[in-house]
């Protein structure tokens, strides 16, 4: 009961805070396809998502999220209720707060929604391994990974590439909801990264970072291990968020596949699902197990097992493939038909750029090559040629892999919105020392003189509140129990953060 009631007064103080900027722009938007920018700190990020993408995200939780639940929805609403089965990071919850906020400010969702149903709709895969399987969440996905002597003698040029496809539900509400989401983090130790997936999403099924790794879920579908119950296990897209989100995750000195196996790693009891994660990063990294990564996870042991090519799969050279079945995990070899028809057509498994890599996806792991239905996007992602290819399925009824793909500069996607800058440059609030015990000096713009300055407690009570008369502006804090601290300036509704220990 207390949680709950933190988190309502965190609510109300997160409403105050963040529902005056929009700290996003929309790129693009033309059928049912949205691209939008969002940058800022956590909560910033998450009001402009939920701002921008509020109509989209209420068609998706209105007319699929609810109906595939149904009467399971509560029961999965009170399992994230606590993090004694499900435990998400705290930066995270914040977001989803602000996100909420920002749906609601919008004036496009008309059903009341709080932070519980942005994090159930991040994680809902967790979710149906608690509830009871069968409830039509499950995605299928096959990725194939190229690189060094598979590229050598193409364009690529021994460079690394990876094509996915994301096999799910051809629900209209699914169909036009499809988002790009770039995120421009301004908080230190994280990086601009993309998530390609749908309204409502804050979480990773497919995504890039601005220093060239790419992670993509798949399920791993022979596997039936039930989720246990007080396991606190992580959020499959919250792990692969992180994976792209935080800089050199390992802390070795640079961004690569390693990066995705820490995080992964970390969950040392597995998730409450079984998936297959498929990563790919620069080939400059030279070994292959920092190139690319196929992991096996599930809840029951072997709880994690990570393949490359150092073992022996049936898939020839520098190239990794997955679809849906175990591999690795416990030698299974599981080959699907898709795995054996895409061993079957590589021949030596050279030669292979871009056109190649597209084409055996298409022709022989696809939906398209087996007459099946359900192939929602089509992602091709080449880290050193900063390429990015799109192809969705249309609200029409053409699938994606039977429709032309769009190709995408990623120089482009990640190149910093102007309203970045100039908040930088225009409105940034300097607080120092922070952490602090005693007193802190509060540096604001020139143009923010004669403003009101207040200073909020993590559970929304006004402190502090005077008008400033200088641009460097001291507060004793020295009586102030240890904690979070927000401070706002009224009329720019400029914000910032400090902490007393």
């Amino acid at each position: 009961m207390k949680k709950i009631v933190l988190f309502t007064i965190c609510i109300l103080l997160f409403s105050f805070l963040f529902s005056q900027q929009i700290n996003g722009v929309v790129y693009h938007n033309e059928d049912n396809f949205k691209i939008i920018k969002v940058w800022g700190t956590h909560e910033e990020r998450g009001y402009a998502t939920g701002y921008l993408l509020a109509a989209e995200t209420e068609d998706l939780y209105i007319n699929y999220l609810l109906p595939q639940f149904g009467s399971y929805y509560q029961t999965a609403r009170d399992i994230l209720a606590t993090d004694v089965h499900l435990k998400i990071d705290s930066v995270y919850i914040y977001e989803a707060m602000a996100m909420a906020e920002g749906l609601t400010d919008s004036g496009e969702f008309e059903d009341e929604l709080d932070y519980i149903d942005v994090l159930l709709a991040n994680c809902f895969l967790d979710f149906q391994n608690f509830v009871g399987k069968g409830l039509g969440l499950e995605n299928g996905c096959s990725s194939l990974i190229s690189w060094g002597a598979a590229t050598e003698g193409t364009e690529l040029g021994g460079k690394s590439v990876m094509s996915r496809h994301l096999d799910w539900s051809a629900h209209p509400a699914v169909l036009r909801t499809q988002v790009i989401v770039i995120h421009f983090p301004t908080e230190g130790g994280e990086q601009p990264w993309l998530l390609i997936g749908f309204a409502g999403q804050m979480s990773v099924l497919s995504g890039v970072n601005a220093s060239g790794v790419g992670v993509m879920q798949h399920m791993l579908s022979d596997v039936s291990a039930g989720a246990v119950t007080f396991s606190s296990y992580e959020p499959i897209w919250f792990s692969l968020r992180k994976a792209l989100e935080i800089n050199d995750y390992n802390s070795d000195g640079v961004n690569n596949c390693l990066d995705i196996n820490a995080v992964i790693n970390e969950n040392t009891h597995g998730y409450a699902d079984s998936y297959i994660i498929t990563g790919v990063a620069p080939s400059t990294n030279t070994d292959n197990e920092k190139i690319a990564t196929i992991i096996e996870v599930a809840p029951s042991v072997p709880y994690i097992t990570i393949r490359n090519t150092e073992y022996e799969d049936g898939i020839p050279g520098d190239n990794l493939y997955a679809a849906n079945s175990s591999i690795a995990r416990n030698d299974a070899l599981n080959y699907c038909i898709r795995y054996n028809s895409v061993k079957s057509h590589m021949g030596d498994g050279t030669l292979i750029g871009k056109h190649e890599n597209w084409s055996i996806m298409n022709d022989y792991s696809s939906s398209c090559a087996f007459s099946y239905t359900g192939n929602i996007q089509f992602i091709q992602f080449a880290p050193e040629q900063n390429y990015l290819k799109l192809s969705r399925h249309t609200t029409t009824g053409v699938q994606a892999c039977e429709n032309t793909p769009v190709e995408y500069s990623l120089n482009q996607l990640f190149e910093w919105p102007v309203e970045i800058k100039k908040q930088k440059s225009e409105s940034k609030i300097d607080i120092y020392p922070n952490p602090a015990k005693d007193k802190i000096s509060i540096i604001v713009p020139e143009n923010t003189l004669g403003d009101i300055l207040s200073v909020y407690s993590a559970n929304g009570l006004l402190i502090y509140k005077n008008e400033l008369t200088s641009k460097e502006h001291t507060i004793d804090i020295s009586k102030l129990e240890a904690g979070i601290y927000f401070i706002k300036l009224q009329s720019t509704g400029q914000k910032a953060k400090f902490i007393v220990d």
